[in-house]
């Protein structure tokens, strides 16, 4: 018998056989409900003195039988696709009268159902019909349209049909207006938390939405949310939430970006209440590194770490844990892993870490090699996207060009340069840097950033053109020590051909370092001096050969 969900108790075997039967029902596609089903429904309801409400589908089938309002229907979860509903309309009982509810309208609306209809009973008879859709994204009107209570036999001819097919070609139109506006990006909406750090939490929204940006979504809106301590289930508040949805229906996004990791619980949660994929910090970080993964060592370091942050999150996952849809959050080398169970996974976190290995026993020996030829190693540190890359191109005067993009660089990239006065020198570069960087990266990539343990000077690249240029080289200060890097660094202040020469002489009177732009090779001679002095204080010999060089 298929089953009745709901205020079931106290209810007659012969109420719970008679409710069971409405699955058999059936409504023509283009029709919201039949005279026959009305009637029937009023009976009941009016018999066992509660509201009862069903859950139909567009072919007219009866998918769920629920005794209690609109927001006790059970309704199946649905990908977010922003040029249609979902496909399911609610119609139920109201034995006190009085129209749609608050809650009628909050459930229609958080669900993208196709309709809510409610029916009035009287003596066990309906009587007035309520009725409530959706209408496109920035109407003049609300989110819904109510229509004025009617005899419930005016709608029993009425094409509801060609209403849905009018709506989504609506909806439709304004999903290509806005893909040609913004391009065909995923477009997502960020959510920040400030539990009391201030000007910080400004910062990371907004290093959230170049993070998003580089993960190729569009950004139609960012909320950063004063929340001193956390709700355990919705994080922000369940209020906060549904002003979210609305913010996400009018914008055509499908997408909430959180700045702070969710534990699955939470994700789960948000996702039943928004009915759109949640992403958070940690996720969409694994996202980008897996984009920008080419090598094999690349590849499989961001497996693994897709895989040890999934593994806990395996049991009862959301949406999220399905591929079908792509998008953020999706991409990667371990994409393919992410519905298998608890025991594959472990072998293949297994397998990985034997990878990892042999891979750091190759860049061990290639060190060894280096050394054996005696050239001083100078590693190039710093923030994600301060311009690491594009300052080895210019002070090696060969490579690949920079990218203006959170971690463009993934494997280290060693290059021969020189030194005037000391002679040839190997520039290293490595992975950049991030606050909260999430742990699973940091012990994948670890084997990488070890490189920086035989260099015997650092550069510190700072980009003093951003906002909370002393946060990140505390950030970047605070992973080198935790490393267990001790080398003497040069301080770099890139990119200040784009600062303001105020903020560049408030970090320079508090840092110290050397003002430079690696793009247009500019302080690039003092920089090279400071090196080689910093070579010879750690007992670096010039070359024989470097005055002629």
């Amino acid at each position: 018998m298929n089953k009745v969900y709901g205020r079931t108790n106290g209810l007659k075997p012969s109420a719970r056989k008679r409710l069971a039967n409405l699955y058999r029902r059936r409504v023509p596609d283009d029709r919201l409900y039949t005279a026959e089903l009305a009637r029937t429904l009023a009976q009941l309801s009016y018999e066992i003195h509660k509201p009862i409400s069903l859950l139909l589908d567009r072919r007219g089938s009866v998918r769920a039988v629920t005794v209690g309002d609109a927001r006790e229907v059970p309704i199946p979860p649905m990908a977010y696709v922003e040029t249609r509903l979902s496909g399911y309309r609610i119609l139920h009982t109201h034995l006190g009268g009085g129209g749609l509810s608050r809650p009628d309208l909050s459930t229609l609306f958080l669900n993208r159902l196709d309709a809510v209809v409610a029916l009035d009973v009287a003596e066990g008879r309906p009587t007035n019909a309520h009725l409530a859709h959706l209408v496109p994204p920035h109407a003049e009107e609300e989110d819904w349209r109510v229509y004025p209570a009617r005899p419930y036999h005016a709608y029993l001819d009425w094409d509801f049909g060609a209403v849905l097919k009018a709506l989504e070609e609506e909806l439709a139109k304004a999903a290509r207006v806005r893909e040609m506006a913004d391009g065909s990006g995923e477009r997502v909406i960020l959510v920040g938390v400030d539990r009391g750090e201030g000007p910080q939490a400004e910062v990371d929204l907004v290093e959230l939405a170049e993070l998003a940006r580089t993960a190729g979504g569009v950004v139609v809106h960012r909320e950063l949310v004063y929340r001193p301590e956390l709700d355990a289930r919705y994080v922000v508040g369940r209020g906060k939430l549904e002003e979210l949805t609305t913010v996400a229906y009018h914008e055509n996004a499908g997408t909430l970006i959180f700045g702070l990791d969710l534990a699955p619980a939470q994700a789960r949660e948000i996702e039943t209440v928004t009915q759109l994929k949640v992403l958070d910090r940690t996720q969409l970080i694994l996202d980008i590194f897996a984009q920008h993964a080419r090598t094999p060592q690349a590849k499989a370091q961001v497996e693994l770490a897709q895989l040890r942050y999934l593994l806990p999150r395996l049991v009862g996952r959301g949406r999220e844990m399905s591929r079908l849809g792509g998008g953020i959050g999706t991409r990667g080398p371990g994409e393919t892993k992410l519905e298998v169970d608890r025991r594959r996974i472990q072998a293949r976190i297994a397998h990985l870490t034997r990878d990892l290995e042999k891979y750091a026993q190759q860049r061990r020996e290639a060190r060894k090699a280096r050394k054996r030829h005696g050239l001083p190693v100078i590693g190039i540190v710093g923030y994600t996207n301060a311009g690491k890359t594009t300052l080895l191109q210019a002070l090696a005067k060969r490579g690949e060009p920079g990218e203006n993009k959170l971690f463009a660089t993934l494997r280290p990239l060693t290059r021969k340069g020189f030194l005037p006065g000391l002679g040839e020198v190997l520039y290293t570069d490595t992975v950049g840097f991030i606050r909260h960087m999430p742990a699973d990266l940091m012990a994948a990539f670890r084997a990488t950033l070890e490189e920086l343990l035989d260099a015997d000077v650092l550069v510190h690249v700072l980009d003093v053109s951003q906002e909370g240029a002393l946060e990140r080289h505390a950030t970047v200060e605070d992973v080198l020590r935790e490393l267990g890097v001790e080398q003497p660094r040069v301080l770099a202040l890139n990119k200040a051909d784009r600062a303001d020469p105020y903020d560049v002489d408030f970090v320079q009177e508090r840092l110290g370092g050397l003002v430079i732009s690696a793009t247009k090779r500019e302080g690039l001679e003092a920089l090279k001096q400071a090196l080689v002095q910093a070579l010879v204080a750690r007992g670096v010999r010039p070359q024989a050969w470097a005055q002629y060089g």
